[in-house]
């Protein structure tokens, strides 16, 4: 299918979104409590860039041995991932502060996560969050010809293996970000003239891209290249190892979300027209999981709540599990599914179970 417009059905006889959205509204007001984050996020923010630098800093200060070394970049990658999960992904949502400037400082965190804000606002707000799981339109369901994570991509022998390896690949996401991703988006992007807001003036956009990435790499291999005093290819091997980390973290978290058994990936019809509103839409394509699990609901940035994520992008992840009952209950009154797996374990069995399903040849399937 080729990319031309999607449009979603404006029929919602039922008043499913209106409903749920004034009892959310309802929710706020009474309670009197903001829709961006408070203490507890800023409390988060604090640990998290700790966990992701001060290891950082004590590499290049301290005369470690390798195997502490290495240790650390293990708690930097954590460290990183939880960066980007509770703070840049809520700061580049708008859901962080309701200052501007400080959602932008925030979300301006992914520079040295070796992001980009232009490229993450347009592949995550604007194409996930709007087309969730509709092939070739998503992007985040694009991993090329290596993996398929959808039942209308094109079946590959090697897909049949996917089960098994995928989660060797899922380490590189950030590292290719760093790397060639990036570049090969703002390409594509702005030649498309997508963006979130405004379109950035071309010449800024790309030197903005070069520079960060300079610095990025100053950072992160040339500075510890100079002031620590161990070979360089083990100081790539933890840059490496940082990112890998990360990358398995961020990588699994989405895809239990999005790439489970439960989660549909619906087509538009010939006109380009989806069958849903937008709201039941979300509903159908995300799945919560681990929801009563502390741990992982602090750590995860609330985006074990994806349901409640998707139809409030705009709301900070800390209210996700007290409005996530209203979500609940108004979907169960106009018989709408509401997706969750009851613990981590069982989303991580589905999501590997659903690689295995789309792995097989379709066409011995019929």
């Amino acid at each position: 299918m080729e990319k031309g417009p999607i449009r979603f059905s404006r029929k919602d006889s039922t008043q499913f979104f209106k409903t749920l959205n004034q009892r959310v509204n309802t929710y706020f007001k009474e309670n009197q409590v903001k829709k961006t984050g408070n203490w507890k996020l800023h409390l988060k923010t604090i640990v998290m860039f700790s966990m992701f630098l001060a290891p950082y800093f004590l590499i290049l200060t301290l005369n470690l041995p390798v195997w502490a070394y290495l240790l650390l970049t293990v708690v930097m990658g954590v460290g990183m991932a939880g960066v980007g999960m509770n703070v840049m992904h809520d700061g580049n949502h708008g859901s962080y502060s309701n200052k501007k400037w400080i959602n932008k400082l925030m979300g301006g965190s992914i520079y040295i996560l070796a992001g980009n804000v232009y490229n993450w606002q347009v592949q995550h707000n604007v194409l996930h969050h709007t087309y969730t799981n509709i092939h070739n339109h998503d992007e985040d369901l694009e991993a090329g010809r290596i993996l398929r994570f959808s039942k209308h991509a094109e079946w590959r022998k090697h897909h049949k293996f996917q089960h098994f390896y995928s989660v060797f690949l899922y380490g590189l996401l950030t590292f290719n970000w760093a790397i060639t991703t990036d570049f090969q988006q703002m390409y594509r992007y702005m030649k498309r003239k997508l963006s979130y807001g405004k379109l950035p003036n071309k010449v800024t956009n790309w030197s903005t891209l070069v520079i960060t990435k300079i610095l990025y790499i100053s950072i992160w291999i040339v500075l510890p290249l100079i002031f620590v005093d161990i070979a360089w290819w083990k100081i790539l091997l933890g840059f490496f190892i940082m990112h890998y980390v990360a990358g398995v973290i961020l990588s699994v978290v989405f895809q239990l979300a999005h790439v489970v058994d439960d989660a549909e990936t619906p087509l538009p019809d010939e006109s380009g027209t989806m069958k849903n509103t937008w709201a039941i839409h979300q509903l159908l394509t995300t799945v919560n999981f681990g929801t009563k699990n502390r741990i992982v609901n602090w750590f995860t940035g609330g985006l074990n709540h994806q349901v409640e994520h998707h139809i409030f992008p705009h709301i900070s992840h800390i209210h996700y599990t007290k409005i996530s009952k209203i979500v609940k209950q108004t979907a169960k009154e106009f018989n709408l599914p509401y997706n969750e797996y009851k613990t981590t374990r069982k989303a991580i069995i589905s999501h590997f179970k659903h690689l295995k399903e789309l792995g097989k040849n379709p066409a011995l399937q019929y």
